[in-house]
This record gives structure tokens, C-alpha cells and sequence, in this order.
């Protein structure tokens, strides 16, 4: 009886795994994916696949928006032809990557990226090594290999469709659409994920953060950007997990933290970082910035203003979301700086140096993101200084109109004087002669307060005026 029980057990056990990772082909009455809202480009790569004999798919977040409704941000391919098989069928691709080896297809300045199917991981067979990246140098020979936290170095194994949507995060994110039969391929229920609104991790979620940590953080951007729930078993696992992250290289950290930023849903993955505990000690520059004084105001301000921009199609300028986040420690820095006698314009660049720096530890802020940002704030003071040449040429700085929006950011969170940003929008409307008009009542304004005080006679002591007996 006990053996019978067991039996049974077992079976369905098997029978649900089975039946995890079988092809579901799903026709259009079922998926009603809009075709005419495909890419020429994405459907070409596609299309020129298939005639040379491979497999080929629209893949991943692209079939998701579709499915949902959403407009895709880009459109990736995955096929069973080798990247050094896929190049030569088109006049402009590339192969990238060291990590993940694949092709970008050019059309113009769009890309299309095509990714060769990965097989499962087979952990006997990786190559195993401490430390990051950097250490697995020596290993070129070798196509997968893991550090000593299981992370994944470098996974260049090819393998069948099956395990290649084995492989990937998420079940929504792992459907592949056939424009060319017009079907859904669905191994892992990505659609009654989908209709659920449910986020679910592939695969044991603990194993899968273990092989890339930055899946941890993927959790609260899609959750955040598709508005869904994240399934228990997924959840489980990220508080305990969130160490995990200080292995992740500091320029893949910047580039997810971009990514959470510019979603149009930045407000939101604020939130479920806070609620996921993933923003302590994760993010320094978004914990430390909500633990300065104004801080917290200036920051969802700045997210606010961001999704809005996103939201009305407009873009939204890395090198700007960086400087309202860690406007917060510059401005406090600086004041400390001028409380200790360095004059303002020293104070502030020292303290852009400073905080700048501290952030490299965790996230690789590129150049010419760090040389915008200081220009953003280093124009602050400037614009101030509303006299004919600061005025001028402020108005002419490459970096002006980012400087007058943070400005604008800092008056609605007390952090300005709300007349300077009302003179700034005025002053750039002006013809020639009313902005001279604006600097001289500026100027006028700016010396009143200085001919009152000096005007102002100190009242005598009772006692030792004229009148007083003697």
C-alpha cells in the first residue's frame, strides 16, 4: 500500500514536470497578437532565417507587450543557428559579447538583436572559479563557467528551444512568437501567467537569482512595469538573496539601475524595491538620497517629473536622473564645505568630486554621464548670479535647460526660491531688451535689501541721548 502511495506520488510528480516543460503551439484565435504592429526589420530577421533553414522566433518581452497590448520597446530573435552562422546572412551584423555571445543585426540606427538557443545549465560540467568576471580570463577555452555563488561567468552552449525557454527569468517572458505561421510557442504556461497578471520565476527562484542576481531586481521593474503580482514562491527567496548583488559588476548594476529608472513606471519600482527590502545598502545612491534632509521630497519629485516625460513620449536623460538622485549628498556636502570656509564654487566642485567618487564602489557611472551631471549642478549657483554675463552665459550652456528643469525641481521642494525659477522662465521668452529690463530689476532687487540695512540707524540706550540729566 505504502509502495502503491509512493508510486502515485511519483507520477504525478513526473507527470507535472512533464508537462512544465511541453510546447503549447498557440493560434491566433487564442493569442489575437496585432501583426501589423511588427517591425519590417524584426520580421525580415526572421523570414531570412527561416529560408536559410533555422529556426527562428520573436522572442521574450517584445511577445509579451504584443500579448498585452503594449507597444514593445524593441524586438529580440532567437534561433538555433550559431551567432557565427547568423552573420553572414546580413550585410550589416555584428557579433558582441563575451558573456553571452550574439549578433546585432543593423537596420539603420534600430537593432535587432538575435540570440542562439542556450541549453539548461549543467553545473558538473561548468568550469567553477572564485571571485568575479575578471578571474574567468583564463578560462577562454571553456564555454560556461560559474563563480563560487553560482553566478554565471560565461554561457555560450547552445541547445535546443525547449531549454532555451528553460533558461529564461520569467514564464511570460518566455513565449516565442512565429510570424511567420502565426503561432505562440509556450513551454512553461507564460500565458496563463500572463492573463493572471502573475509574475513567476522558471525553474527553483532561489537557484535562478544564485545564477544572476540581477534577476532580483528584474522582479521589481516588471512587477512595478506590468502591474502585476509576483507569486509567493518567487517572493520567498529576496530578502534572504539581496546580498547577492554586491557580486553583480558595477557597470551591469548602472545599466539595471537605468533600466529601472526609465521604465515610465520609476515611482513604482521605488516602491517595490522598498517593499522587497532591495533598496538598502543595494542602491546607495537611492537609499542615501531619502535619508538626506529634502532629500526624500527632491528624489520622487524627480521620479515623478521622469514618468511623467516618459509617459507623454518624450525622453528622459540619464545623466539628469543621476543628478537629482545624488543631488541630495552633493547639496548637504556642499553646504558642510562652505561651513568650513571653502569658497561656493570650490565647495560645490569638491563635493561633486567626492560624492561622484563614492558611488564608483557600486555603480560604474560612465564618463560622459558624470562630466553632464556636474555641469547640471554646477550651473545651480550660476543661475543665481543674475547679472549680464552670468545671465548670458548660462543661457547659451549646452547644459542650460537641464539646469533650469532641476532648478525647477528644486524650488518645488524648497530647495530654491520659487521667484528665481519664475525670472528664469520669464528671461528666456524675453526679447533682447527685456531681458536687459529682467537683469536690471534683478539687480535692483538684489541691492535693496543692502541699502536698508545700511540705512537702518542703530536706536540709542535709554539713558544716553541729548535729553537725558547729567
Amino acid at each position: 500500500m505504502i509502495r502503491k502511495l509512493i508510486t502515485r506520488l511519483l507520477g504525478k510528480k513526473s507527470a507535472t514536470a512533464k508537462a512544465e516543460g511541453r510546447r503549447l503551439e498557440i493560434a491566433r484565435p487564442q493569442h489575437e497578437i496585432d501583426a501589423t504592429r511588427l517591425p519590417n526589420s524584426a520580421v525580415t530577421v526572421v523570414r531570412t532565417l527561416q529560408q536559410a533553414g533555422f529556426e527562428a522566433y520573436i522572442v521574450g518581452g517584445a511577445v509579451r507587450d504584443l500579448l498585452l497590448g503594449l507597444k514593445p520597446k524593441d524586438f529580440d530573435v532567437a534561433t538555433n543557428a550559431t551567432p557565427e552562422q547568423v552573420k553572414p546572412l546580413f550585410r550589416r551584423a555584428f557579433l558582441i559579447g563575451r558573456r553571452f555571445r550574439i549578433v546585432h543585426v543593423m537596420f539603420g540606427r534600430e537593432i535587432i538583436e538575435v540570440s542562439t538557443f542556450r541549453a539548461t545549465l549543467d553545473t558538473q560540467a561548468s568550469a567553477t572559479v572564485e571571485g568575479d568576471e575578471r578571474n574567468a580570463r583564463d578560462l577562454a577555452g571553456r564555454q560556461h563557467a560559474v563563480d563560487a555563488s553560482g553566478r554565471v561567468l560565461r554561457d555560450n552552449v547552445w541547445g535546443p528551444q525547449d531549454q532555451d525557454a528553460a533558461r529564461r527569468d520569467f514564464t511570460v517572458n518566455a513565449l516565442y512568437y512565429d510570424p511567420t505561421r502565426d503561432i505562440v510557442v509556450d513551454y512553461h504556461h507564460g500565458l496563463r501567467d500572463l492573463k493572471a497578471r502573475t509574475l513567476r520565476m522558471i525553474g527553483d527562484p532561489a537557484t535562478r537569482y544564485r545564477e544572476d542576481p540581477v534577476r532580483l531586481l528584474r522582479v521589481a521593474r516588471f512587477a512595478a512595469k506590468l502591474g502585476f503580482a509576483i507569486d509567493p514562491a518567487t517572493r520567498a527567496p529576496i530578502a534572504e538573496q539581496a546580498e547577492l548583488l554586491r557580486n553583480v559588476p558595477s557597470a551591469r548594476l548602472f545599466d539595471e539601475t537605468i533600466k529601472l529608472l526609465q521604465t515610465g513606471h520609476a515611482l513604482a519600482s521605488l516602491e517595490q524595491l522598498r517593499a522587497l527590502g532591495l533598496h538598502q545598502g543595494l542602491l546607495p545612491l537611492i537609499e542615501l538620497a531619502l535619508n538626506q534632509p529634502h532629500g526624500e521630497a527632491f528624489v520622487l519629485a524627480a521620479l515623478r517629473d521622469t514618468d511623467a516625460r516618459i509617459g507623454e513620449g518624450k525622453t528622459a536623460s540619464p545623466s539628469f536622473l543621476f543628478a537629482c538622485l545624488l543631488w541630495p549628498q552633493v547639496n548637504n556636502r556642499w553646504a558642510e564645505l562652505q561651513a568650513e570656509g571653502l569658497p561656493a564654487i570650490a565647495a560645490l566642485d569638491t563635493a561633486a568630486d567626492e560624492i561622484i567618487a563614492a558611488q564608483a564602489e557600486r555603480l560604474a557611472i560612465q564618463r560622459r554621464i558624470a562630466v553632464d551631471m556636474r555641469e547640471i549642478w554646477s550651473l545651480q549657483p550660476r543661475l543665481a548670479r543674475r547679472t549680464p554675463r552670468y545671465a548670458n552665459s548660462a543661457l547659451d550652456h549646452p547644459r542650460f535647460r537641464a539646469a533650469y528643469d532641476f532648478l525647477l525641481l528644486r524650488a518645488q521642494t524648497g530647495g530654491a526660491e520659487p521667484e528665481l525659477a519664475n525670472w528664469w522662465e520669464r528671461f528666456q521668452q524675453a526679447d533682447e531688451a527685456e531681458r536687459a529690463e529682467l537683469i536690471e530689476q534683478a539687480g535692483r532687487a538684489s541691492t535693496e535689501p543692502a541699502q536698508r540695512k545700511r540705512r537702518r540707524r542703530k536706536k540709542p540706550a535709554v539713558g544716553s541721548g541729548p535729553d537725558s540729566a547729567g
